[in-house]
């Protein structure tokens, strides 16, 4: 029988580290001066109490990890994390159960921007900086950040890297160690973070707007401190410098580290990923735009681009942001932005959905098979930026993609059969599994989730976990194997 103690040792150690996360909403706190400081402090304490008892319990049967302990402890990471950072925000939000509360923080780490919050201008800053810090933490991912920390307390990180990195092709490494690798994926990120936290406050807004906007677009993690979302601002310069960061974070962060280390941007050319994703939304927003110019939705082309190009690639990357009520628009344009939410994203970018990569290989293997009705003993073998992809991974894209339709048609058929209508049903659960945030409907972007049930709202919460570990990581949990010794 499968052993959960040494996966559980680990655990209690990422519950320390996590623990270490409530330092900057009880900062922020302090110079607020918002009255939240107590129930932050007594948070972290129940946080690094847990991590630390379990730690404790567990010690003897520490080890190595092995190839299936790194799914079981992504997933067990995000679901503790999650819940444990519900305390605060049940301490602080009068009424706020704990389906909703971990709805919010769930949402939050797996970077979908979900919101069951309402009045979010009203939250204490505190709260809405560690909404936006578990959006920021959950981008990267906080098990890929404690991979460089594991070998430390003497525990391998490759099983959990390669549970927790996106994509089909998760044997790669940027530096010879895997610690190495992380490290250097975060330090893009970080500074990636830090020139759009500078850019918009040199854009207007003020520092803690100009923070949690900067971590919710870098994570493409959708939270805004606003019920308004980025249409708060009215603000042309805003929307244009959160498109840059979000495409920059639409795009693998491997790119970004090698374009960084070789200090040139050819590296941008020669990934397939990134050509492809960029020409799509280009594309996308140009046909959008005149869609809603020539329906008469907006008087204006430029008007109608600024409008489009922003909430496009919000949605296209799967942040979550909005601008203007766009459940309004012609129904092409928001079902054109869901769709593009499945498959526009690079593998190794902060985004969710089905990714670029799997598209490219599905259309090319689709071809490869029209061809082979023509001519039976053709080889012509699937290539991606001249390489050729191996049989197995292609193999994996194919399984990924069925599990993928299986999942969103069953989570699907949940909601509408809890009484919700299908349109706020499929697009709930195609915005949740790809991360994306809002959907149509009952969940548009000028509503929320508050709106659900208990049981659709665990539903949802299901779909952003599933999302976020690639449904692989999560389903092959519940195989019986799994657990065979």
């Amino acid at each position: 029988m499968y052993s959960l103690l040494p996966v559980l040792n680990v655990m209690g150690m990422l519950l320390i580290f996590f623990g270490a996360t409530y330092l900057m909403p009880i900062a922020s706190s302090l110079i607020y001066a918002d009255g939240t400081t107590w129930e932050f402090i007594d948070a972290m304490a129940v946080c690094l109490g847990v991590g630390l008892a379990i730690v404790v319990l567990t010690r003897r049967f520490k080890r190595e990890l092995r190839p299936r302990d790194g799914f079981l402890l992504v997933t067990l990471a995000w679901v503790l994390m999650a819940a444990i950072a519900t305390v605060p925000l049940m301490l602080i939000i009068d009424g706020l159960s704990f389906t909703d509360a971990f709805f919010e923080t769930i949402s939050g780490l797996t970077t979908t921007g979900a919101t069951v919050l309402s009045g979010l201008e009203k939250l204490p800053p505190s709260v809405n900086l560690w909404r936006h810090e578990l959006n920021w933490l959950g981008g990267m991912g906080i098990i890929v950040l404690a991979v460089a920390i594991l070998p430390l307390l003497g525990v391998g990180g490759m099983q959990l890297y390669k549970a927790e990195t996106p994509g089909p092709m998760k044997d790669s490494k940027l530096t010879p160690r895997i610690a190495g690798t992380a490290k250097a994926l975060w330090l893009v990120y970080f500074g990636f973070t830090a020139a759009c936290i500078g850019a918009l406050k040199l854009a207007g807004m003020n520092w803690l707007d100009a923070i949690c906007h900067a971590f919710a677009a870098l994570s493409l993690g959708g939270f805004s401190t606003y019920d308004a979302s980025v249409g708060q601002f009215n603000s042309p310069l805003i929307e244009g410098i959160l498109i840059l960061f979000m495409m920059i974070a639409g795009i693998n962060f491997a790119t970004h580290f090698i374009v960084w280390r070789g200090r040139s941007l050819r590296a941008y050319w020669l990934d397939v990923e990134a050509k492809a994703f960029v020409g799509l939304i280009a594309s996308s927003i140009v046909i959008c735009s005149l869609y809603l110019w020539k329906t008469d939705t907006y008087d204006d082309f430029g008007e109608a681009l600024r409008h489009v190009a922003f909430n496009l690639v919000s949605i296209a990357t799967d942040c979550g942001f909005a601008s203007v009520d766009y459940d309004k628009w012609p129904i092409f344009v928001p079902l054109w932005m869901l769709f593009l939410s499945c498959a526009s994203v690079s593998s190794g970018s902060t985004g969710g959905g089905i990714k670029m990569i799997r598209t490219l290989i599905l259309i090319k293997q689709s071809f490869r098979e029209l061809e082979k009705l023509i001519h039976p003993s053709v080889v012509n073998p699937i290539r991606l930026g001249g390489n050729v992809v191996p049989p197995n991974i292609t193999g994996a894209v194919l399984g990924f993609i069925f599990l993928y339709a299986l999942v969103v048609g069953e989570l699907t058929f949940f909601l509408v059969a809890s009484g919700l209508d299908f349109v706020s049903a499929f697009t709930a659960i195609i915005a949740c599994i790809n991360n994306a945030g809002p959907g149509l409907n009952v969940v548009g972007p000028a509503q929320n989730y508050q709106a659900l049930t208990d049981f659709q709202t665990w539903i949802c919460s299901l779909a952003m976990l599933a999302g976020r570990l690639e449904i692989f990581s999560l389903v092959v949990l519940f195989t019986p194997y799994f657990w065979r010794k």
